[in-house]
């Protein structure tokens, strides 16, 4: 009877594992995507998270966390704060802005080992600010491993506006790959009215171009998918790259 009941709870354990493995997300948030004079300084939170759902897992300190300007990266990683989101493990950052122009923050983060996926994830994360009203070269790639390239200026857009953007991997657009989506906003108490819409989904077309309306305001977060061509300790790694950008209510 012991035995049986410890298999019965075991298999429930998997079933709820299953049931709950909702999208992941690396999360590069700040205060706003556009910066005035009137406030030059902002706070960003980094976390690895379930955004809709505000469910948080620990994110290990990044590997790299930077900011690139005109071409020239600086490394921001002695800048983080470790903090808590959602009650699990996050990180805060500041950044003050001293030129005009488009800075693009990126979190290269630690491999996640997932057990209910039994793989490892690499969410390459980005996220496109605007220092008073500046920056035309927001559709050029980072040139990392792998990362969204909008086509749609990924700051001062409307909810309701579409939202399109193209899927690299080594620097090669990627066909027909999947796209997850989904909105955070800290302060919502907005439910799904079926579990399947938490998270929306999107696939590229044959040139690697995927395109999204979102219908709310907040922050948007896309995650492109693919698997590595490598292992890590015989596992299969999940390549993601993220991209966030902010809508505003009109």
């Amino acid at each position: 009877m012991k035995k049986t009941l410890i298999i019965t709870a075991s298999l429930f354990s998997l079933l709820f594992l299953t049931a709950t493995a909702y999208a992941h997300f690396g999360m590069l948030i700040p205060e706003t995507s556009i910066i005035s004079p009137a406030k030059k300084t902002i706070n960003f939170e980094l976390s690895f998270s379930h955004p809709f759902e505000q469910v948080g897992m620990n994110l290990v300190k990044p590997k790299k966390f930077s900011v690139y300007k005109d071409g020239k990266e600086t490394d921001l990683l002695s800048s983080l704060k470790e903090s808590k989101l959602f009650g699990h493990k996050a990180f805060t950052s500041s950044f003050n802005f001293k030129r005009p122009g488009m800075y693009t923050f990126y979190m290269e983060p630690t491999p996640y080992p997932e057990p209910a996926e039994d793989n490892y994830i690499i969410h390459y994360t980005k996220t496109i600010v605007s220092a008073f009203d500046e920056g035309e070269d927001w559709n050029k790639p980072l040139g990392v491993k792998t990362e969204i390239v909008p086509l749609t200026r990924p700051w001062g857009n409307y909810s309701g506006n579409v939202f399109q953007g193209i899927v690299l991997l080594d620097g090669k657009p990627v066909p027909y790959c999947r796209v997850e989506v989904e909105r955070y906003d800290k302060n919502s108490k907005l439910k799904a009215p079926h579990e399947c819409m938490i998270t929306q989904e999107v696939l590229c077309d044959a040139n690697g171009v995927f395109t999204f309306t979102c219908p709310k305001s907040g922050w948007w977060g896309f995650a492109a998918l693919n698997d590595a061509d490598y292992k890590i300790k015989g596992k299969t790694v999940e390549l993601g790259a993220v991209l966030w950008t902010e809508m505003f209510a009109y």
